[in-house]
């Protein structure tokens, strides 16, 4: 029995030892352990071990759909540098099991854009640039411009650096089937743990961090892409890149921000109005585990009956409001066009003011914040 158990400690430090290995020499790895482990939390086989198309979740689109109208009162963020109109309300294509099969994630993006919203957020880890492109390209033939879709990815901690963030991001648009890509941005401030970013060996973070804005700014001058900017920044490292001698702006910082968010949060986002950085605002409807716990905040109940909207609506109404943009994920066509519809109504000041105190209630310490992903991260 003592040998059995000895036979089986050491197969298991193999294994941990081979894992370690392979997060080490792949930067991609971690994107590899999203879409393995979220599908199956979800009670779904992933892609990654049953292959593309094998996963039920968003509907196929009918051949014979056209575009519908751009949603009513649709709101846009200027972005600093180019004066381009970022739409306001957009699709997150992470953190689900249908952003994770490619089959899923082309239906997903042609249905947003059919239904009429014209914004789409990636990232390199998500693994889905290919399939993205797909879906736009599906788009186009059925009448809808490229130059009115948005398209925003992320360059991976692991391919920081000034050399690495050149040939990773250069590749961007030929991955998504495009000629240029709308905005990159640092997806965060430094390295994953246990993710290498061999470009900065030897570097300080900062030193890091500031490189790799050099090389985004020189693909923006390239033409790659038309914008730059962070995400999951915190002040001192908003400032930090943008110390480099002929950056380019930072056009847009992208962190965790809803109606429960704790002040530090909102002291971000008033950093970055008051600095003309777009503020785009991930999980504006809490995360996937949480939208339920939203239905409990009697002041969300009360606003949604008043305006006769769902409370996702009054939660990512509450978010363009105070001026951010909002990508809500969702394989889901029907949600998909609630949340296209938020655009559809306004808040008062009164209600504004109801909602602004949610940050105060008992409740809000149960939702995740951007503090609680840098303390995860070690950000």
């Amino acid at each position: 029995m003592l040998n059995l158990i000895k036979k089986l400690v050491a197969f298991l430090v193999v294994i941990v030892a081979v894992f370690l290995g392979w997060l080490q020499t792949t930067p991609l790895a971690m994107g590899y352990v999203f879409a393995t482990l979220g599908p199956i939390l979800e009670g779904h086989m992933p892609a990654t071990i049953v292959g593309h198309g094998k996963m039920v979740g968003t509907p196929p689109v009918p051949d014979d759909m056209k575009p519908k109208p751009r949603p009513t009162n649709e709101l846009f963020r200027t972005l600093a540098g180019t004066g381009d109109k970022m739409p306001m309300n957009g699709l997150g294509m992470c953190c689900r099991y249908t952003a994770y099969d490619d089959v899923l994630v082309r239906r997903s993006v042609l249905w947003f854009l059919l239904l009429g919203g014209r914004h789409i957020d990636t990232a390199h880890i998500y693994l889905n640039h290919k399939a993205i492109g797909l879906g736009i390209q599906d788009a186009m033939e059925r009448g809808i411009p490229r130059e009115e879709i948005f398209v925003t990815t992320k360059v991976w901690p692991g391919y920081f650096g000034y050399n690495s963030t050149l040939e990773a991001a250069t590749k961007f648009p030929e991955e998504l089937g495009l000629e240029h890509v709308d905005m990159i941005l640092m997806h965060m401030p430094k390295k994953f743990p246990l993710i290498p970013a061999k470009d900065c060996a030897g570097l300080s973070d900062k030193e890091c961090r500031q490189d790799t804005r050099r090389a985004l700014s020189e693909l923006r001058s390239k033409g790659i892409t038309r914008n730059v900017g962070v995400s999951n920044f915190k002040i001192e490292h908003i400032q930090e890149v943008e110390e480099v001698e002929g950056g380019a702006p930072v056009a847009d910082h992208q962190f965790l921000f809803n109606v429960f968010s704790p002040p530090s949060s909102h002291e971000t986002f008033d950093y970055c109005l008051d600095h003309d950085i777009a503020v785009t605002a991930y999980y504006s409807l809490g995360s996937a585990l949480q939208h339920s716990q939203a239905a409990t905040a009697a002041t969300l109940q009360e606003l949604a009956d008043k305006h006769n909207k769902s409370i996702a609506q009054i939660m990512l109404r509450w978010s363009m409001q105070r001026g951010a943009v909002v990508i809500p994920g969702s394989g889901n066509p029907k949600h998909m066009e609630q949340n296209l519809a938020a655009s559809s109504f306004e808040l008062s000041e009164e209600d504004m003011g109801r909602i602004d105190e949610l940050k105060n209630d008992e409740l809000a310490s149960e939702f995740m914040s951007q503090e609680d992903i840098g303390k995860m991260l070690q950000l």
